[in-house]
């Protein structure tokens, strides 16, 4: 540590030791080498329990601190954006944020082209290439209370929340490994049933049916590795939506390779919108998981945040 160096310099580093199977606290002696090779100041603080890492943003923030790495997954800097804004002694913009990724999915740090080898992760939090990214405000019901919280990456209504919500089930039963999701995924094919749904983006009505899922986005990825949203742009001011109509099992097998590959607007049960507020309505209610955190239920309402959070990001991001 460095005790003696100006705090609003100091890196404030959050580790998450449930993160990826607790790889992040294995792996933390070599990452704290690396932060010390690179001469990054910094001060090493421990999560405890679900969102103490938003109370512990919200306290670091109150103390001084401009600059919070995230030693963890999605679901981390989830919380870390979301204590920014709660605090209230700066805007949100004026702390930086790094990801150094241990997480399963880490699917926010594929849209801004950030590795995930540790040293090379380090060095682009010591390099400092910035860039203010968009920001959802997700209004959401739970326990028949209205809700609110911040989004960095993407959002699943639908099927995707029942993927995550058995991929949970198995990690509370102490199942460990990559396959879950996958396991998960293909379990809640099985069982989902597609709702009526009605969307409006922007005050106008764009769909009125039967919906199997919709994804939200700030960037292009969820689901470990799945793009979804491969249009998305993470500055534009702008949602980018996908709806998709319900379809067979084959239909999916077929199409498969195209969820990965940025092509799933050719399939024709699929469509892309843009819009800066939309609001979705269910029967029966449905599922919402944000950034891979399942949360609450429909009535749902998500609002733009144009450019409200400044992270680091790959230099080579920067010059597309």
């Amino acid at each position: 540590m460095y005790p003696h160096k100006d705090i609003s310099k100091t890196w404030y580093v959050l580790v998450n030791p449930v993160a990826g199977f607790a790889r992040g606290l294995e792996d933390l002696p070599l990452i704290t080498k690396l932060i010390r090779e690179n001469e990054i100041p910094y001060e090493l603080v421990f999560s405890q329990h679900k969102h103490h890492v938003t109370e512990l943003t919200v306290q670091a923030v109150n103390d001084g601190y401009r600059h919070i790495m995230v030693i963890g997954g999605d679901g981390t800097l989830h919380e870390v954006v979301n204590g920014l804004f709660i605090q209230q002694a700066v805007k949100p913009s004026e702390v930086t944020i790094g990801v150094v990724a241990v997480g399963t999915g880490n699917d926010w740090i594929r849209m801004f082209g950030l590795p995930k080898n540790y040293s090379e992760a380090i060095r682009a939090i010591k390099e400092g290439y910035t860039f203010l990214q968009d920001v959802g405000e997700v209004h959401y019901e739970q326990s028949q209370y209205s809700q609110v919280r911040y989004m960095a990456n993407v959002s699943g209504v639908g099927f995707d929340p029942s993927v995550t919500k058995i991929y949970e089930h198995y990690k509370a039963q102490g199942k460990r490994g990559k396959h879950l999701y996958a396991q998960g995924f293909v379990k809640s094919f099985m069982r989902y049933k597609s709702t009526g749904v009605k969307v409006w983006i922007d005050d106008e009505l764009v769909h009125n049916n039967l919906l199997f899922s919709a994804a939200i986005g700030i960037g292009k990825y969820n689901g470990g590795g799945t793009q979804q949203l491969p249009l998305a742009v993470a500055d534009d001011g702008l949602f980018d939506i996908t709806l998709i109509r319900p379809m067979y099992w084959w239909q999916i097998i077929f199409r498969l390779r195209r969820l990965f590959n940025g092509d799933i607007y050719s399939i024709g049960h699929v469509k892309h919108y843009r819009g800066r507020n939309l609001r979705i309505e269910s029967t029966p209610d449905i599922l919402v998981e944000v950034d891979g955190e399942l949360l609450g239920n429909t009535p749902l309402k998500f609002n733009m945040l144009e450019k409200a959070v400044r992270v680091i990001v790959n230099k080579d991001f920067l010059q597309k």
